[in-house]
């Protein structure tokens, strides 16, 4: 299924698209606090559209290891006055909402945003996917092990992409029961996984292509690149834009970013190469 349905407007994923990610939180480990006031958010969501972004991806609650708890309030109050203030600025974005409780989904999708992007596949929300499936919007599922606060802890598995495409399986079967036909399914790098891990999942990503849904690829910055090459996140967007590349060679539909720009390059050079 390579496409999606975005607020009545239906979105392709023959060509790969490039997700914008926009923090509102003052604690995210890359860009957290940057955005502090209307201006500097309107600037940055204008700059990564112009830059050739489809999605913008709003989150108001740090999902970092050992992050503090953000009540669902908070979530709202950070979250929802950015996504009305977007949309009437730039009304034709496709707003998608980083967020695992199903209360805060729905009140952004009924303040104008088109996608719900959950980083617990429904399992910090027992009601997420019934109110996906009520909404009808496309919906990304991501695999973590644990929660943002104990995932790190001394991650295992026995045969990761295999567990992982055991995971995805059920929570495919699940979604559909709830009348979910938008499914994005985004592996999680660095949730509950070790630097091996996430190149083992990115070495055989192409594999996910069996359960028939775009793959979201979410690497950028993370500790995978800045671990290895032993500098910052804020020194490692080369070697995101060499993740990012294979990434797309092994089949990503959507790369979700903190740097347009760089990442479009990526699609369009890989593009030529007919992957």
């Amino acid at each position: 299924m390579k496409s999606i349905n975005c607020k009545g407007r239906l979105v392709s994923l023959e060509t790969p698209k490039v997700m914008g990610i926009l923090n509102v939180t003052p604690d995210s480990f890359f860009d957290g606090g940057k955005y502090k006031d209307e201006v500097s958010m309107l600037t940055q969501v204008e700059k990564m559209l112009t830059d050739g972004a489809t999605f913008i991806d709003i989150g108001a609650y740090s999902s970092r290891p050992n992050a503090p708890h953000v009540s669902e309030t908070e979530e709202k109050q950070r979250l929802l006055p950015i996504v009305t203030t977007v949309l009437k600025h730039f009304p034709e974005t496709i707003i998608s909402i980083d967020t695992f409780r199903s209360a805060v989904a729905k009140e952004a999708i009924e303040a104008g945003a088109a996608l719900i992007n959950d980083i617990s596949a429904g399992n910090l929300d027992a009601h997420m996917m019934e109110t996906v499936g009520m909404l009808r919007v496309p919906y990304i599922m991501m695999h973590m092990q644990g929660t943002p606060k104990t995932m790190q802890n001394n991650p295992s598995y026995e045969n990761i992409v295999k567990e992982l495409l055991h995971y995805f399986s059920g929570k495919i079967a699940e979604a559909k029961s709830h009348k979910i036909n938008d499914i994005i399914i985004d592996p999680g790098f660095g949730f509950g996984k070790t630097v091996a891990h996430n190149y083992e999942i990115l070495k055989q990503l192409e594999v996910f292509q069996l359960l028939d849904f775009p793959v979201l690829a979410g690497v950028s910055r993370k500790s995978m690149i800045y671990k290895v090459l032993e500098n910052s996140p804020q020194e490692a967007l080369n070697g995101t834009s060499v993740l990012h590349t294979i990434a797309l060679q092994n089949g990503a539909s959507i790369l979700r970013v903190h740097d347009v720009k760089e990442a479009m390059e990526c699609v369009r050079l890989v593009g030529m190469l007919g992957c």
